[in-house]
Order: C-alpha cells, then sequence, then structure tokens
C-alpha cells in the first residue's frame, strides 16, 4: 500500500468504522456500504483501498499480530518458566475486546486469514532471533513456535482451550520456553 498520507488517512478512518461496527455486530453483518458511510468515504474509494471486507478487517487487526510479534520477543536473558513476560499477559488482556473479531479472522487451529498473518509474521521474527543468536534447528524450531502461539491463541478464542488471559498467557509461555530448549544439540540430522 502506498505511503501517502491521505490514503492512509482514509485507510485509519476504515479501519475505525469496521472496528465501531463490529463492536455492535458480527462480521458477517457488516456491509461496504455502511462502513464506507461510517468513514465518510465513498463505496469506490473503500476499493481503491482493500479488495473486500476481508482485506480491510486483518488489515485493521494487524496491530494484534504485531503485538503479538512483540509480547512474544520482549524478554531478554533466560526466561523465567512460571512468569509470562508482562507483555504477553497485556496482549493477552487485551483481545476480549475485540475477541468475536478476531474469531472471524482466525478459525480453530490457527487457520484463516488473520492465522497466516500471525504465523508468518511470528515465523519470520523467531527465524532471525534464532539465527542471530546461532540456535541449532532455527527454521523448524520458528515453524513449531509460530505453528503453537497461532494455533493455541485461536482454540482459546474459540472456546476450545479454556482459561483466563492471564492463565493462558503463562501457558503458552511455558510451551514456547519449552520449544526453544529442546535439545537439539543431541540430534545427528542437523
Amino acid at each position: 500500500m502506498t505511503s501517502d498520507p491521505r490514503a492512509e488517512r482514509t485507510r485509519a478512518k476504515l479501519r475505525r468504522a469496521l472496528l465501531d461496527e463490529c463492536a455492535q455486530r458480527p462480521l458477517s453483518e457488516v456491509s461496504v456500504a455502511s462502513l464506507a458511510r461510517a468513514a465518510g468515504v465513498g463505496r469506490a474509494t473503500f476499493y481503491l483501498h482493500y479488495a473486500d471486507l476481508e482485506a480491510l478487517a486483518v488489515d485493521a487487526c494487524a496491530d494484534v499480530v504485531r503485538d503479538a510479534v512483540d509480547a512474544l520477543h520482549a524478554w531478554r536473558g533466560r526466561p523465567d518458566l512460571r512468569s509470562a513476560p508482562a507483555a504477553l499477559l497485556g496482549f493477552f488482556a487485551g483481545l476480549p475486546a475485540h475477541a468475536p473479531l478476531y474469531r472471524a479472522l482466525l478459525t480453530p487451529g490457527g487457520g484463516g486469514p488473520l492465522g497466516r498473518v500471525l504465523h508468518q509474521g511470528l515465523r519470520a521474527r523467531s527465524l532471525t532471533e534464532r539465527e542471530l543468536a546461532g540456535a541449532p534447528q532455527a527454521p523448524l524450531v520458528a515453524s513449531a513456535v509460530a505453528a503453537t502461539f497461532a494455533g493455541v491463541l485461536a482454540d482459546w478464542l474459540h472456546g476450545l482451550v479454556t482459561g483466563t488471559p492471564e492463565e493462558i498467557a503463562h501457558k503458552v509461555w511455558r510451551l514456547l520456553v519449552a520449544l526453544h530448549a529442546t535439545p537439539w544439540e543431541n540430534d545427528s540430522t542437523r
């Protein structure tokens, strides 16, 4: 997308309108016409910026992807197995506000349009950090971290995994630390 300030303001209006609409009704009940009206733009302008409502919704939820990636990588040193980092706790605490929209875009198991974006972002960041650290099996672990996080997050949002935001943050943290700590040094297939 272009970095034109006017275009960015228009996209910001459309994202805000979508989040406001989805706070009142499911994404499946939102129309392009109502969003364009709420954002103060025409339907044609909507389609200049987005192919469809799903593309706008994924863009509007892009912050959740950035927040997730940052929350998972907000620690340095040796991870505390008992307690998730504050950023991860904050990330999970903020999810319920837009949970219906996230559920519409993130299917159980971590699929769906938001799941794909989340997986790509998490895998890329994990891969970069493991490679910089010289950690073994960087591509494998990066894929496992991304899949685990996206899958558990989606299943939690869909009620397939239970727990408060705080409880699930701690559980996810332990899973991810375990993936990173697997003793790959003894793996002769490197």
